[in-house]
């Protein structure tokens, strides 16, 4: 059977149960929790990393300040069935389990879809976006039940037999008051307190008064003391309280049947929304978990490529208690050999490397820091002995051989296998031989083994083996405690004599045990220390050479950060340098015009031309200025570029800086060349038109405007601006609060924002010369392009100014104008009438031109 050797006892064994009913505890729904108690590992990779990568992003949504996204929604898998019959009908409670799964469906569809707008959590979202909408089933319960309360709402097919019930009920109390709040009756009556049998309000009355109270016994009590009568004027009303019930349940079970039926189109969507539920509220379990524990999801690992790294391992069960491990394993050693003193942490180290690997594979998270990385087993065998107790820290040995053998008959390349103090509970020297034989046909198997052990045998076995590593558990000699450190590639003495020592044996009994220690033994121990030295030593330069490059890229990003500023000052720079010249290029612009309309004004003479003259030689010397106060800001610039790092390092950007000069200043000598050009041109055709204004982003966003909005750019429509930078958008039936710059506006919204503009700009530009259409329009003297300019500026004047009529003198010559003026008008759909002036008015050199 596929992943039997991660279930069952392996789990049991190593734990994974009791986390899992934790896990499962965090669940919000009731269904949630079933699931999640049925979870066990797997090794598919698909499977596991879906379900890791919903609660990574869970994860990061509860680490933001959004709202509760999944509610506790009432179990509902066994009423979708009831829709699929026919003539069928959910009762009251039923259809109210219902209603509430739509609104908790509802929500957190839109908390999803919005959240994912603003956060990385893409999966989560894209899975919400494409569960089917309940709105629809949800209004046609709302139209039966109070969704708030799960009360029946007042029905007009209801209301007229509640009204009677209730008068018939007070109709009721009101005879039975008559005889409970009556002294006359008091002696008779057992209790003042009406009693009910069989749905109908009774006296309890005394066996002996029974001749005071006329009326039909319903019961007698055990002892025939008490007789619960029904008095007679209030059997009728009783009777007919009874038949106006049944008539009410009646048109309810009407109404419920009506309502199941109409239900039965959105069983599809219901069961769609219902699974993907189930996996938000699991994964979200998962990722509550997390963050209670301050766990991790490990990331996935192929153990052909990089060794498995557990880094600050702490095991659950130990909580406060537990030290954090490291667990780096080596490339290519897929045997490792623990060995160290008992109670040091060895057995716990397996246990934690077995739990961390079923919760792995079960899409659980770990407590662990980020970094760790787990393979995907696709079995796990382990020969750890029974009376272990991770919760009470204790180590016992023991050595089952049928466990082993289980391990070497079903273990591969896939597995993970587990052996505490391998090669104990027997001769020494047959137990490490059989330790041997089984680390041999595990390395065939290229299985990967971890395996804790007190034999110097096997210490010397993975040194000697190429496919295995030596570990330790760390033991301080002055504490003469374990420090439950794991230190990989140095082997560990049992240190069974100081421990011994410490626990007070007799120091006679110590020194006995000492003599009989071989002097060989005693060199093995000498080397291990010594190794156990180095590894230290090694240690120390590692972290040493750690704090020196940290120290190094600080240095770094202050350099950074200094060369930062420097280029934010050269923008700035840039800045002001752009502003200074468009406030010049406008104001030199309002002097052309108005020297251009001077020069219009009747014919050039010596003092138009001085003028024009003094003009260009004024604007040529503003520029030359500008530019020389920009050179003594730029040289100011460069001298405070070079830069004294603090590791005696200097770094100048002047080379830089001085090219970003020169190429400034040669672009402003091409701009003041093309000033002066700009000027003669502008003086030669002074009537050629201005383009209007690039549109702003500003004016692309304004109430009703369409957008598209997010990563899938979902059509919308701008209702309000709730604040700088951020648009209530509606999408449908829904609005969310989506900041601007994930907004797009669409073409049509831009079309209609540059048409404004370009009415805009013809009416400012008008206003701006204090133009006005002209009675007359004279185009006599002309070239074709410059009097249909003058056309088509007179048209857009008399548009604006709401001119009707004008005539146009373009002369008779050889009738070149005449035609292209004729030809204009034919085609510009503002023209009502054009016709030639009468004879005595000009004739055919005059046109006469009338608007709509």
């Amino acid at each position: 059977m596929k992943d039997e050797f991660l279930q069952g006892t392996i789990a049991r064994d190593f734990d994974f149960y009791r986390i899992r009913e934790t896990i499962a505890s965090l669940a919000m729904s009731e269904e949630g929790r079933d699931l999640l108690l049925k979870r066990e590992s797997s090794s598919n990779l698909e499977e596991i990393n879906r379900l890791k990568k919903l609660s990574i992003q869970w994860l990061t949504y509860l680490n933001s300040t959004r709202p509760q996204a999944i509610g506790n929604f009432p179990p509902v898998k066994d009423i979708f069935p009831i829709l699929a019959v026919e003539g069928a009908a959910l009762n009251h409670e039923q259809i109210f389990a219902i209603g509430l799964f739509c609104c908790h469906t509802e929500k957190a569809r839109d908390s999803l879809v919005s959240a994912g707008m603003e956060l990385p959590i893409e999966t989560l979202a894209q899975k919400a976006q494409q569960m089917p909408s309940l709105t629809g089933a949800k209004n046609e319960i709302e139209s039966v039940l109070d969704l708030s309360t799960g009360e029946i709402k007042d029905l007009p097919s209801l209301r007229a037999i509640r009204n009677r019930i209730q008068s018939l009920k007070k109709q009721i109390e009101n005879a039975i008051r008559k005889y409970t709040s009556n002294s006359e009756y008091a002696s008779a009556l057992q209790s003042n307190v009406p009693a009910y049998r069989a749905d109908r309000e009774l006296l309890a009355v005394k066996a002996d008064h029974r001749a005071q109270i006329e009326g039909i016994v319903h019961e007698v009590s055990a002892s025939g003391s008490t007789l619960y009568i029904e008095p007679e004027e209030i059997v009728k009303a009783n009777n007919e309280l009874i038949q106006e019930e049944s008539a009410f349940q009646q048109e309810l079970n009407k109404i419920f049947r009506e309502l199941t039926s109409s239900l039965a189109k959105y069983k599809e969507d219901f069961e769609t929304c219902h699974t993907q539920m189930l996996e938000f509220d699991v994964t979200l379990s998962s990722a509550r978990y997390a963050k209670q524990v301050n766990g991790i999801f490990a990331e996935d690992c192929d153990k052909t490529k990089e060794a498995p790294a557990i880094f600050a391992a702490r095991h659950p069960l130990l909580k406060d208690k537990a030290v954090p491990v490291n667990m780096n394993f080596m490339t290519g050693k897929n045997i490792t050999i623990i060995t160290g003193p008992n109670t040091g942490g060895k057995t716990v180290t397996l246990k934690t490397v077995a739990l961390f690997s079923l919760l792995n594979q079960a899409g659980f998270p770990v407590l662990a820091a980020e970094g760790t990385r787990l393979p995907v087993f696709s079995s796990i065998f382990a020969d750890i002995g029974d009376e272990q107790s991770i919760d009470n820290n204790l180590s016992t040995f023991s050595s089952r051989m049928k466990k082993i053998a289980l391990a070497l008959q079903h273990a591969d390349e896939n597995s993970l296998v587990l052996l505490d103090e391998l090669g104990s509970g027997t001769d020494p020297l047959e137990g490490s031989a059989l330790a041997m034989a089984a680390l041999d046909l595990l390395i065939e198997k290229k299985s990967f083994v971890l395996v804790t052990t007190h034999h110097g045998v096997l210490k010397n076995y993975g040194y000697t083996n190429s496919n295995c590593v030596n570990a330790s558990v760390e033991f301080n000699a002055d504490t003469m405690k374990p420090t439950y450190k794991l230190l990989m590639g140095v082997p560990g003495e049992s240190h069974a004599i100081e421990i011994a020592e410490s626990s007070g044996l007799s120091q006679r009994a110590i020194e006995i045990a000492k003599g009989y220690i071989s002097n060989q033994q005693a060199d093995v121990s000498a080397l291990i220390k010594g190794l156990t030295a180095k590894h230290e030593e090694i240690e120390n330069l590692i972290k040493a050479q750690k704090e020196k490059l940290e120290e190094l890229e600080l240095k770094e990003y202050k350099l950074s950060e200094k060369e930062l500023r420097n280029k934010e000052r050269e923008v700035e720079l840039k800045e002001l340098e752009h502003s200074q010249s468009s406030e010049f290029l406008v104001e030199t612009r309002s002097k052309l015009e108005n020297l251009v309309r001077y020069l219009r004004e009747g014919e050039i003479n010596r003092e138009k031309t001085l003028a024009v003259k003094n003009f260009i030689s004024e604007l040529t010397q503003q520029v030359e200025n500008q530019t020389d106060k920009i050179e003594e800001v730029k040289k100011e610039l460069e001298k405070q570029e070079e830069i004294v790092a603090e590791n005696g390092m200097r770094i100048s950007k002047s080379g830089a800086a001085k090219t970003s000069s020169k190429k400034n200043k040669k672009q402003r000598m091409s701009n003041k060349d093309a000033f002066k050009n700009a000027t003669v041109n502008e003086y030669a055709h002074a009537e050629e038109k201005l383009k209007p204004r690039q549109v702003k982003t500003e004016e692309l966003f304004f109430e009703g405007a369409e957008v598209l909005a997010g990563a899938e750019r979902r059509k919308g429509t701008l209702i309000r601006k709730v604040k700088d930078g951020v648009w209530q958008v509606q999408f449908g039936m829904l609005k969310m609060n989506i900041p601007q710059r994930q907004l797009v506006p669409c073409e049509n919204t831009v079309s209609l924002v540059k048409q404004k503009v370009s009415v805009e700009f013809v009416r400012d530009n008008a206003e701006e010369r204090n133009e006005a259409p002209k009675f007359e329009l004279r185009l006599l003297g002309m070239r074709y392009e410059e009097a249909m300019k003058e056309l088509e500026h007179q048209l857009d004047l008399c548009a604006i100014n709401n001119f009707k009529n004008f005539s146009i003198v373009h002369g008779k010559g050889n009738g070149v104008l005449q035609q292209a003026v004729h030809d204009y008008l034919s085609h510009y759909p503002g023209v009502k009438d054009y016709h030639f002036a009468r004879p005595e008015e000009g004739g055919s050199g005059k046109t006469y031109v009338e608007l709509l």
